[in-house]
This record gives C-alpha cells, sequence and structure tokens, in this order.
C-alpha cells in the first residue's frame, strides 16, 4: 500500500471521521463533527485541514525549471526561487491529463498532484528527461496541510515564520518543509509541504495555538464556492483548459500561460483561444435538497430528458446548501431547469464565465477580409 493510500495517522483524532469509502478522501478525515462549524472556521476564523493524500514529488538538478518548463503549460522556466505555480500537463488535443502545484525552493522543485494522478505524472516526468539535468523522485517522506482563514496571521509565532508569504510566495519552515501561500479556496489559504513523520506534531502545534480541525467537507465545499476545479471529479477524459478555468499565467492565478513556447497540446489552447470557443464551462450549480440521495460525481446533467453537462463535486455548504460543480454546455442559459440525478438543479448565474470578449484571431482575420 502507498503511503498515500494508507489512513493518515491524524484520523486517530478524537472525533475525526473518515471520508465516504471508495472516494478520493476516504483516508484522511471528512469532518470532526461539526461539518458546518468547520466550514464557518475556515471561513471567518482558522481552521486546519488534513491533506495528507496529496502525491508529492520532487525534482532536483539545474535544468529542473527549464525543463519542466518545455513539457508543461505555465512558464516556469524563470520562476524565482521560493515562487509557486499551477501548472497542466495536456494530451496532444489539448485534454488535461494532470493538474499540480509546483514550488521551487532551495534547489529543488516540489510538486504536489491529487494521489490517483500522482504515479501516472511522475512516470510521464521521468519518461521525459532524456538528456536533461533533472530528477524527478516521488516524496514519499513528505505530506501536506493546509491552512484557511483570516486569523492564519495569529500563528506566526506557532509556525515558525517572521510574516506569511504572499500569494504563490512560499518560505522554509523550521526543522524541514516550507509553507506556501495558494489564491484559494478562500483569500486566506497556505499549505504546509513538511516532512510526514512530523504530521502529528504539527497538527498539534497548529490546534494548540488556535487553528481548529476541519475536515474535507469544509476544504471541498470552499473550494466549490471558489469555482475552483478538481482533477478527476470536476473533470473527465474530454476536459480542455478552457472549459475548468486554468487559461493564465501565474500572476492570473492560472495554470496555463499563452505566451509561452511550444508544448504538447498548444494548438488546442491557441485555437480556442484565438478563434472559438470551449464547447462548456465550468459553473456552480444549486441543487434541490429535498431529494432523498445526493447525486455523484460523473451523473449527466439534463435540460428537457436531454443531457447538457456532466456533474462533478456534490457537497453540502453551511450557507448555500447542496451545490456542485459541473461542466455544462456553453448555450445553455442560466435560467434553465435542470436535472441532476434525484435532484433538480440551477446554476448560479454569478459562475457564468464572461466570453463575448473579442478574440484576436477573429479580430485579425476581420482585418483581413476588409471587415
Amino acid at each position: 500500500m502507498s503511503v498515500v493510500d494508507a489512513p493518515s495517522p491524524v484520523l486517530s483524532v478524537p472525533g475525526a471521521v473518515a471520508g465516504p469509502p471508495g472516494t478520493p478522501d476516504a483516508t484522511v478525515a471528512w469532518h470532526y463533527g461539526n461539518p458546518f462549524g468547520e466550514q464557518r472556521a475556515a471561513a471567518e476564523r482558522v481552521a486546519v485541514i488534513d491533506r495528507s493524500h496529496r502525491f508529492v514529488l520532487s525534482i532536483t538538478g539545474a535544468e529542473r525549471l527549464t525543463w519542466l518548463h518545455t513539457i508543461s503549460s505555465q512558464h516556469v522556466a524563470n520562476l524565482a526561487d521560493g515562487r509557486s505555480a499551477e501548472n497542466l500537463d495536456l494530451d496532444l488535443n489539448g485534454r488535461v491529463q494532470h493538474h499540480f502545484v509546483l514550488t521551487d525552493l532551495d534547489g529543488t522543485v516540489w510538486i504536489d498532484t491529487e494521489a490517483d494522478h500522482g504515479p501516472a505524472l511522475l512516470d510521464f516526468l521521468r519518461k521525459m528527461v532524456f538528456w536533461a539535468d533533472a530528477q524527478p523522485r516521488e516524496a514519499t517522506d513528505h505530506a501536506v496541510l493546509s491552512l484557511l482563514g483570516p486569523r492564519v496571521g495569529e500563528l506566526t509565532t506557532a509556525l515558525g515564520v517572521a510574516e506569511l508569504p504572499d500569494t504563490y510566495a512560499a518560505v522554509p519552515l523550521p526543522g524541514g518543509g516550507f509553507l506556501r501561500r495558494m489564491p484559494w479556496p478562500t483569500a486566506d489559504s497556505f499549505d504546509l509541504v513538511i516532512p510526514r513523520e512530523r504530521l502529528t506534531e504539527w497538527w498539534g502545534k497548529l490546534t494548540e495555538a488556535g487553528a481548529e480541525p476541519a475536515g474535507m467537507w469544509a476544504f471541498e465545499a470552499l473550494r466549490v464556492t471558489a469555482l475552483r476545479p478538481r482533477i478527476g471529479l470536476d473533470t473527465d477524459e474530454r476536459t480542455i483548459p478552457h472549459e475548468a478555468r486554468w487559461i493564465g499565467g501565474p500572476d492570473e492565478h492560472g495554470a496555463v500561460h499563452l505566451d509561452k513556447g511550444c508544448y504538447r497540446g498548444q494548438e488546442t489552447v491557441a485555437r480556442v483561444h484565438n478563434l472559438g470557443k470551449p464547447p462548456r464551462h465550468l459553473v456552480l450549480l444549486h441543487l434541490d435538497g429535498s431529494a432523498d440521495e445526493r447525486p455523484t460525481p460523473g451523473t449527466d446533467v439534463t435540460a428537457g430528458g436531454r443531457a447538457v453537462g456532466r456533474l462533478g463535486t456534490v457537497v453540502d455548504h453551511y450557507e448555500l446548501g447542496p451545490i456542485a460543480l459541473a461542466l455544462i454546455k456553453r448555450a445553455i442559459p442560466a435560467g434553465t431547469e435542470l436535472v441532476a440525478g434525484p435532484s433538480a438543479a440551477s446554476i448560479d448565474p454569478d459562475s457564468v464565465p464572461a466570453d463575448d470578449a473579442p478574440q484576436a484571431g477573429r479580430l485579425a482575420v476581420d482585418r483581413l477580409r476588409g471587415r
């Protein structure tokens, strides 16, 4: 059994309830007895969440960044020490294979991704090394904790840092590992990538300092409202970056830089950006909570009996009730009556991305045609 597939030691904390069997979060705590209170703590105070089931790998070598730049969608060739970015691996048709977060610190690139995607991502990276001075390897000795909430700043002493880093910046932690600020799922989101052997030690230190224990239920509820997809749950084998809101460089909190050099799948990205529109877009759905059961990820979303989309993450939010992410055909209006499994559903109109801006490619074609 892989270390990320084994139950987390934090599950021994009193009140911890493991994630539902068969889900990606089955090996960590789903909640600690008060799911909605934990969400409120993460949104309004400060909460610590065990995400030690993330797959962590490292890349060393003098050419680690320039090499990674050539085989992925993000501009990382000149990433500064102590900086992070989100990145994608695409297939030849521009479909998303892997999403990962990377941090370059003290001569090593640290990458974390979903547990079920990690081995395949590592295998891909190893196969792409060829002659470059880059050595990807699994880092099973490291794990991820997350801190969420506007009061994270009260924990700097416990964290052993002078001040909190800016978005996508990272600072070393005493005893190994680093603290990284993320732009989601809330405006105050931080990841600790730490030695796995110190996981329970860090958990105890942070809770003693005032962080409230929260499960993955809280993280997922806030992620859904932030319209941030999780690969494998909110994506399928056809998903392209534009559909999942992954377009943009680090400054735009995206995972696909539109002004970098060639990479696998770039043709599709450029064509959709300059000349076309994505066939689907990621939106927030409100679900009818009166149904006996919740629909499951992968369920068809229908309108008038016709499939118009794919359901992703489904979760109960402490203020909004049952909600979900879904990839819906772009032509479906926000007011359309939808059905997802046993539940009636409706698109949150504020979640529909604006796509009426003129495209550079279309404008150029029009100029050539004298329009």
